[in-house]
């Protein structure tokens, strides 16, 4: 599908993640404002939290050299601190090659053990300790959920933004971010690499919720994990112990767990579909998905093609390479009247061979099963692949690949794709995905 279709609009990411790696991510996002528009209220906000803020680093272990740096904040007075799982995913998975330290704002130092995460909302808990003991700190507080936000309400976002300093962002609420699967907040202020974990609060200085992400292609766009999944972690992380082996099992463990519950509610809802002349295509629903549209230019004269592609704007961050908790799908319908047989049937096979199936670093080579499938009453070709997580086990990569064979000069190709779900989730999508596809009875053959 992707050497005739090469025209298409790209689609964006939802966020990038915002902690400060070696090679930092670009920051495109709005300027700060200047010191002059900063509120009297943000003045007073740095000024009761400063103490309970962090900047966090994953370092490799026999020296001071930092694989990523993020921000967080305390949470109880005993030393336990939120920052967010990508910002020590490293240490998580490797602790014997790094290592965890902190700088508070007012300069204390020292090291962090990691308790507890929650990989799915991006989470981390640490107790952290200055020389050999660990010491008193002064921890913020959530707000309650009995006092819900307002639509407008002021907020205030603080971390260490690109290593330079600890900073305040103010910005408003915007709601829930809609069509996502797992609640975010939508926070209307300019989140810069660097702010990862960092909390947000309300004018009271209470946390509403956690630095995540940022959009790259937009301003004044960034996401919160709400306050609750921080405090949820805190309460079932407190009495943990240190972490000190690999928590790819643990990992594991949730990511199975949500995968399950991403593919009941994707397989609970019907397909809609396109509105081809002759074909019944299945496309998502947009209820945690978006679907970007577009068709080919004037000057392909010969071959006519459209393009739907339905995307999760929102993953899990696992792994540095591996981003899990997707499931995306695709279609395109050729229209080649005017290429003639031989030519339409050239590209068409040559579009359908130009897939590519995954592997990499995180996967292995994909095993793939190829034949065709009768789909009320249409026969398809397809093509499913399965590639194991090497270090998830269990858990699997899948591409399943369709296309029409019974015109010859036309014909829709299709494909889905979901990273990280079990077999049984993966022959459950297969399945769901096959019987989308079918005769359109209501359009007349051509």
């Amino acid at each position: 599908m992707g050497r005739v279709a090469s025209k298409w609009r790209p689609i964006v990411p939802l966020a990038a993640l915002i902690a400060l790696a070696p090679w930092p991510a670009r920051a495109d996002t709005a300027k700060p404002e200047p010191a002059s528009q900063v509120s009297a209220q943000g003045q007073r906000i740095v000024d009761a939290t400063r103490a309970q803020l962090l900047q966090v680093r994953t370092l490799l272990k026999d020296q001071d050299s930092q694989a990523s740096v993020g921000s967080g904040f305390v949470v109880d007075a005993s030393g336990l601190a939120i920052t967010n799982y990508h910002v020590v995913s490293q240490y998580a998975l490797r602790p014997d090659r790094y290592r965890l330290a902190f700088t508070m704002a007012q300069g204390r130092t020292g090291n962090a053990d990691l308790l507890a995460i929650d990989v799915i909302h991006d989470l981390a808990l640490l107790r952290l300790h200055v020389g050999t003991a660990a010491a008193d700190f002064a921890p913020l507080s959530f707000r309650s959920a009995a006092q819900p936000l307002s639509k407008g309400e002021r907020l205030y976002s603080l971390g260490n933004p690109l290593d330079v300093g600890f900073a305040v962002v103010e910005g408003v609420y915007n709601g829930p971010v809609e069509r996502s699967f797992l609640p975010q907040v939508f926070f209307g202020g300019s989140l810069n690499p660097g702010m990862s974990g960092g909390p947000a609060v309300d004018a009271d200085g209470r946390v509403i919720g956690i630095n995540v992400a940022a959009r790259r292609d937009g301003e004044q766009v960034s996401f919160l994990v709400p306050g609750a999944f921080a405090a949820e972690l805190l309460q079932r992380g407190r009495s943990a112990k240190a972490q000190t082996q690999p928590m790819y099992a643990e990992v594991t463990r949730q990511l199975v767990a949500y995968q399950a519950a991403l593919v009941d509610a994707f397989v609970a809802q019907p397909w809609r579909s396109a509105h081809l002349a002759r074909y019944r295509v299945p496309v998502p629903q947009e209820t945690f998905m978006r679907c970007w549209g577009s068709a080919s230019s004037e000057t392909q004269k010969y071959m006519r093609f459209e393009r739907s592609d339905c995307v999760m704007n929102h993953s899990i961050y696992a792994a540095p390479q591996l981003r899990a908790g997707v499931i995306n799908v695709r279609h395109e319908s050729y229209d080649g009247d005017r290429l003639g047989a031989l030519r339409f049937a050239q590209e068409y096979s040559a579009s359908f061979a130009n897939e590519h199936f995954g592997g990499g670093f995180a996967a292995t080579t994909p095993r793939c099963k190829e034949g065709f499938t009768d789909s009320d009453g249409l026969t398809l070709r397809t093509v499913a692949c399965l590639s194991a997580l090497k270090r998830f086990e269990g858990l699997y990569n899948l591409s399943v690949l369709t296309t029409t064979v019974d015109q010859p000069t036309r014909g829709v190709q299709g494909r889905l794709d979901a990273v990280a779900v079990d077999f049984d989730n993966a022959m459950r999508l297969t399945a769901h995905y096959l019987k989308g596809f079918g005769w359109n009875p209501k359009a007349d053959a051509q």
